[in-house]
This record gives C-alpha cells, sequence and structure tokens, in this order.
C-alpha cells in the first residue's frame, strides 16, 4: 500500500516537471505569452549574466591564440565587479542581437548601438559609452586614378553602397536618399560583416560601404588605400541596450558604468582601442 501511494507520488512529480518544461520550451517560442520577469534580481540570483556582443576589430576579435576588443574588456570588468558568470555570444546581427533580448536569450546587448528614436520606443538604452559617427568607405584617388572621392552626400546619387544584411546603416542612407531627394541604391550582404566589405573596397571589388568612424580609423591603419573622410551621419551617441522591463538592471549598469568610467582601467581599456 505504501508503495502504490509513493509511486503515484513520484508519477504525479514526473507529470509536474515534464509539463513544466513543455509549458517553458513553448513561452519561449510563443512571443505571445509573457516571459518570467528577469531583471538584475533574477540575475543575480542565478549568478549568470547572459551577454551578446558583435565579432569586429573594437568589439570582439581573436588575435593570434587571445581574445581582445573593447567589449570583451568591459564585460569582464563587469563581470568581476559584479560577482557573477558572464556566459558570452557572439552575433554580429543588430536585429538577430535585439530579437535575443526580447526573448530572454540575452540580458544585455554588449556593443556601440546607435541610439535613435525607432529603438528607444522597444528598448531601454544605458548611458552613452561613446560618441561615433557613420563614414562612407571609398577609395582614395591613386596614381593616374582621376576619379576623386566623393566629399558632397548629394554626390551619393545614383551610388550603389553595400553594407552588411540587417545593418544599422540601412536606416541612415534610407534617410539620406530622401534627404538629398534621389535614390542611394543600397545592396544588403548577407554574406560579408563591415570589416570584409571596406577590405573588398580596398581591393577594388566594391566601391562603397559604411562603417563606424571608429572601427574604420582603426582599419585605415592597415588599408591605406582606403578614404574615410566623408560622413554619413552626425555624431550620434552608442549605448548598450537591455529590455524595458528590466529597469533595474539598467539602473545597476548605468551606476557601475559611472564609477567605471572614472577609473584609470577604463582610461587605459579606452585608448587601447580607441
Amino acid at each position: 500500500m505504501k508503495f502504490k501511494k509513493r509511486r503515484n507520488l513520484y508519477l504525479f512529480l514526473l507529470i509536474i516537471v515534464v509539463g513544466t518544461m513543455i509549458l517553458l520550451r513553448y513561452i519561449s517560442k510563443d512571443s505571445d505569452i509573457l516571459l518570467l520577469p528577469r531583471d538584475y534580481k533574477e540575475i543575480m540570483a542565478s549568478g549568470e549574466l547572459n551577454v551578446v556582443t558583435d565579432y569586429n576589430s573594437i568589439g570582439y576579435f581573436v588575435s593570434g591564440d587571445t581574445a581582445r576588443g573593447f567589449q570583451l574588456e568591459m564585460i569582464k570588468a563587469l563581470e568581476k565587479a559584479w560577482g557573477v558568470k558572464v556566459n558570452l555570444f557572439l552575433e554580429n546581427s543588430l536585429d538577430e542581437n535585439l530579437e535575443g533580448l526580447l526573448e530572454q536569450r540575452y540580458d544585455l546587448v554588449a556593443r556601440n548601438i546607435p541610439v535613435n528614436i525607432q529603438l528607444k520606443d522597444t528598448f531601454a538604452f544605458t548611458d552613452p559609452l561613446t560618441l561615433n559617427k557613420q563614414v562612407l568607405v571609398q577609395r582614395k584617388a591613386l596614381f593616374n586614378d582621376s576619379i576623386e572621392p566623393i566629399r558632397q552626400q548629394l554626390d551619393l546619387a545614383k551610388k550603389t553602397i553595400h553594407v552588411p544584411g540587417e545593418s544599422p546603416a540601412m536606416l541612415r542612407l534610407n534617410n539620406l536618399s530622401h534627404e538629398i531627394g534621389d535614390t542611394i541604391y543600397v545592396v544588403e550582404d548577407p554574406t560579408y560583416e563591415t570589416e570584409q566589405l571596406v577590405m573588398m573596397v580596398a581591393a577594388g571589388d566594391i566601391d562603397f560601404t559604411v562603417c563606424d568612424e571608429k572601427v574604420a580609423l582603426r582599419l585605415a591603419e592597415s588599408l591605406p588605400e582606403i578614404d574615410i573622410e566623408t560622413d554619413i551621419s552626425f555624431t550620434q551617441l552608442e549605448s548598450w541596450a537591455v529590455r524595458r522591463d528590466s529597469p533595474q538592471l539598467l539602473d545597476s549598469l548605468n551606476s557601475w558604468l559611472d564609477r567605471f568610467k572614472e577609473t584609470a582601467t577604463f582610461k587605459k581599456i579606452f585608448e587601447k582601442y580607441y
């Protein structure tokens, strides 16, 4: 009799566990059902912070057998300060980053995101980490090349500019097309990221791409063929992103950033990459 009762109890508990697993999987796939809150309190209780960043010469890159990058070093400093384990993910698509944020695959998007009104309607942003702007990457006039680099944005009319798929530059280029009153042909490349496209410009495979100025300055050191003197956008604030339903996480990040940006450690990190 006792064995039968115990067996029924185990069976009942098993049903609850399996049902919970199925429910959680269903919830994670169905955006119409609210996910359980995951703010600063829940993150600290779990002991893990899920962070996504992009792979480039500023955010995260591998040199020899060592991982480096401004975002990587900032994330390591945060990990040490908060005493949590950071699970770091790499994904260059900003759209994928933000989708993963909404789906709670990530708690923090730690990359240089140009803050605009459209994004602020859906996401919350930390205090700015950097100031940046987008520049046109084109070839310099070399040797007997009679084609001079473009200096006026009006001259981009009818030109073709290659950008990575789902690039944040798309919004600016579409707005710029309206501003100059003419068509700018924008080709979204599904294969190559910004740095590869810059190399293709240097090699003469394509004519134009758009790049963050800070990344462009770094690439120009090894690619003397490129011209990066023409601005595409005004100077923009760049921040990290969290979900709007994570106000405690946002406040805690801002508090940490305010303190950390005043330290010699931050200045050393910043100067190393910028």
